[in-house]
């Protein structure tokens, strides 16, 4: 039970630590602190309520976040300087609380593009889809082209069109687990249902070729997909021209298309938290947690991902997990992620990041204990590799790196048709072809960013909103987002340098 005063809240009635709602002063006395305060402590962090050992555990949200490095006094500011990891301990109690959530009889539609496959669109965009990144530049020249000239002038129901570029798609391996990755990442691309259209465009003599992409697959069911290669159209200026072509075939075609109802099952959210602060885990993510239950009742489905971040806390997913297989995949995925840091001379505690840090989160576990809210309290239905097709309707979870960016195109490459990001410190991105919903964790960061943010659930502690009030606003606000309504990031032009594939293995 979740105990705020006007200074601080204990998340836990097992917690030896509280969090301060607002900047505090030494000396100040704290309702449930045994003593007075040491030291000042920023608004976000952590202060003990009681006397912890040295070596002994650290409870936030009734679960370990670490262990003192040091005797910690009542009163005293909990942070990097006193505050670490050991192994960590943990009960998976697989499949123990999979209660599946009660449906709601009350059919909802939202206003979609309805494609061939049966898949819904939130947008209507054409995309220019590079192989490799030496076919980036022609694909940014294109679309400049086509902007320049008007060609969308006659076709107003395309919301735009979109260069994809990238950093890689060459000097890699044509095997393996990276080429694979990359494969699945443009091919889900493709596929996504808020593209009308979709132009593949490559070099000619990269590793990732256009030829090996569409072998022996039907990419889209409409058919709308043109490709070809800068060297066999003949060189820049003529691929420009060739792409020009092409792009008004399918923008005309998109262009038939028009918004219609759709049911909420075809949904399918992409959940993400980037610049988390001390509030994260307290505000913004068990709001948006709220609202990612509503939509699965509702049919729909949630995509939890960012594993790195959800590491130390994976037992709270296995515990909710359908089956034991599901379970058994996800903890896979955690060690291979062991091994994968190791390797590549990292640890996962090197997360949380500077920013979460300055925020007042101190650990990894600490960190990913309040990621998870975001995936609320439905079942775990099935597990899925980076941009792997989502064919489950509930709460799932995507395989993927911490770092946003890499993170959300891999949900949108699974087919991700919105996007909801809860940030802290303040985060600005955008992720077209998929519109993404920004909520503030923060009253204070709202009010000085509300150019970027799109909601603010830093009410919940300012003003006493509850979390389920919280939760039904947003998912109000998401049923508008995918029905038309711009976002924040929309309305500034977001969304043409965020799409970052995950590279693994050698650049050679």
């Amino acid at each position: 039970m979740t105990t705020i005063t006007e200074k601080t809240i204990r998340l836990h009635p097992n917690d030896n630590v509280v969090i301060a709602i607002r900047d505090l002063t030494e000396g100040e006395v704290i309702t449930g602190v045994e003593a007075p305060l040491r030291q000042a402590v920023q608004r976000g962090h952590k202060v003990a309520s009681t006397t912890i050992a040295s070596g002994g555990d650290v409870y936030r949200y009734g679960q370990i976040i670490g262990q003192a490095t040091a005797d910690i006094a009542p009163g005293e500011h909990v942070h990097l300087h006193n505050l670490g990891m050991s192994a960590r301990r943990q009960d998976h109690s697989i499949a123990s609380h999979n209660a599946p959530l009660p449906l709601i009889d009350d059919p909802r539609n939202f206003m979609g593009y309805h494609r061939a496959d049966g898949k819904i669109g939130t947008r209507n965009y054409i995309g220019i889809l590079t192989t490799v990144n030496c076919s980036g530049s022609v694909a940014n020249f294109t679309a400049a082209a086509a902007e320049k000239t008007g060609l969308l002038d006659e076709f107003p129901n395309v919301d735009g069109i979109l260069p994809i570029v990238h950093s890689t798609g060459c000097g890699m391996s044509a095997q393996g687990e990276g080429y694979a990755t990359l494969m699945r990442t443009l091919w889900g691309y493709a596929q996504n249902p808020n593209f009308g259209g979709i132009l593949l465009l490559g070099l000619g003599c990269e590793v990732m070729q256009a030829s090996a992409l569409l072998a022996g697959r039907t990419v889209r069911a409409d058919g709308m997909l043109r490709h070809m290669t800068i060297q066999q159209a003949g060189g820049t200026r003529k691929a420009i021209a060739r792409g020009l072509e092409a792009l008004r075939d399918l923008a005309a075609f998109a262009n038939a298309e028009e918004r219609r109802p759709a049911p909420l099952s075809e949904l399918v959210l992409g959940l993400q938290c980037g610049g988390s602060d001390g509030y994260s885990g307290i505000t913004a993510n068990p709001a948006l947690g709220h609202a990612s239950d509503l939509l699965v009742r509702h049919g729909g489905t949630s995509i939890l991902s960012e594993t790195s971040e959800i590491y130390g806390a994976e037992h709270m997913l296995t515990r909710r997990a359908e089956s034991r297989e599901v379970a058994e995949k996800l903890i896979e995925r955690v060690r291979w992620w062991e091994d994968y840091t190791k390797r590549n001379g990292g640890e996962m505690d090197n997360n949380p990041s500077p920013g979460n840090k300055r925020g007042g989160l101190t650990t990894i576990l600490e960190k990913s204990l309040g990621a998870i809210a975001k995936g609320g309290t439905a079942p775990l239905r099935n597990f899925y590799h980076f941009a792997e097709k989502i064919d489950s309707k509930g709460l799932v979870f995507m395989d993927s790196p911490g770092y946003d960016p890499c993170s959300v195109t891999g949900q949108i490459a699974s087919g991700a048709n919105l996007i909801a990001f809860t940030t802290g410190r303040g985060s600005v991105s955008g992720y077209k072809p998929v519109p993404c919903i920004k909520i503030a964790t923060n009253t204070e960061m709202y009010a000085r960013m509300s150019e970027d943010m799109d909601a603010n659930c830093g009410d919940i502690v300012s003003e006493g909103v509850s979390i389920e009030q919280k939760g039904q606003e947003l998912f109000e606000l998401m049923m508008r987002v995918a029905s038309g309504k711009k976002t924040k990031s929309e309305e500034l032009g977001f969304g043409g340098v965020e799409f970052v594939p995950w590279q693994i293995g050698a650049v050679m």
